[in-house]
């Protein structure tokens, strides 16, 4: 048991040392051995458990997926407010973790590049079917604006949320909670139906900013 508690911390050092490198430096710069340096072992300790560094990113891009999840689900437990806070609240979760979580940051760009990475794990499409979803339970509850369409409005957001990503690798402010509330500030009136937007919050709710975060 010992061992394997051993060998799961080298792997997730890997993974973490892995994510931070790629996230700085790229994915082409990044090399096997700079990410065992700073992970803090051994070559050999490395290649025991990654072939490559195309396994790497693809293990970096299984992690974020699963930090998404963990998102994602928390966002639909706290669904008491409906469809559309839900996905305002799971937004400010996603924009907060990006900024913060290396390894939920650079899986996001490892699958932007699956061809030359290897990564298998399309993590922007995931996130684009779930707030599909999302729409589309608005649009069950009645919640959207006439002519506010599920599809354009998941465009708009997932784009949004992606221009935020990579805009802020020069200037984090692009991923502060200010930013993403005043474009939902701008956008709830074009896709909310009246009669909803007084019971909305474009900052996200004080419960989702509690249950939303890992």
């Amino acid at each position: 048991m010992a061992r394997q508690e051993r060998a799961l911390r080298t792997r997730n050092a890997l993974v973490e040392s892995a994510a931070e490198l790629f996230d700085r430096d790229g994915f082409e710069t990044a090399s096997l051995a700079m990410i065992s340096a700073r992970a803090g072992v051994s070559n050999g300790a490395l290649h025991f458990h990654f072939a490559s560094k195309s396994a790497l990113a693809d293990a970096v891009c299984v992690a974020a997926a699963q930090r998404l999840e963990r998102i994602t689900d928390a966002g639909e437990e706290r669904a008491d407010g409906g469809a559309l806070q839900m996905l305002i609240d799971t937004s400010h979760a996603l924009v907060r973790g990006l900024g913060q979580d290396v390894v939920l940051r650079a899986g996001f760009d490892l699958a932007d590049g699956r061809e030359s990475t290897g990564a298998g794990i399309d993590l922007c499409g995931r996130w684009q079917d779930w707030v599909g979803e999302a729409f589309a339970r608005a649009a069950r509850e009645g919640a959207l604006a006439q002519g506010a369409t599920a599809r354009d409005a998941t465009l708009t957001v997932v784009g949004a949320v992606a221009g935020f990503k990579s805009l802020g690798v020069r200037d984090p402010a692009w991923l502060s909670p200010e930013t993403l509330t005043r474009f939902w500030g701008l956008l709830l009136p074009r896709v909310a139906r009246e009669f909803t937007l007084d019971g909305l919050e474009a900052a996200g709710t004080e419960a989702g900013k509690a249950a939303l975060w890992f």
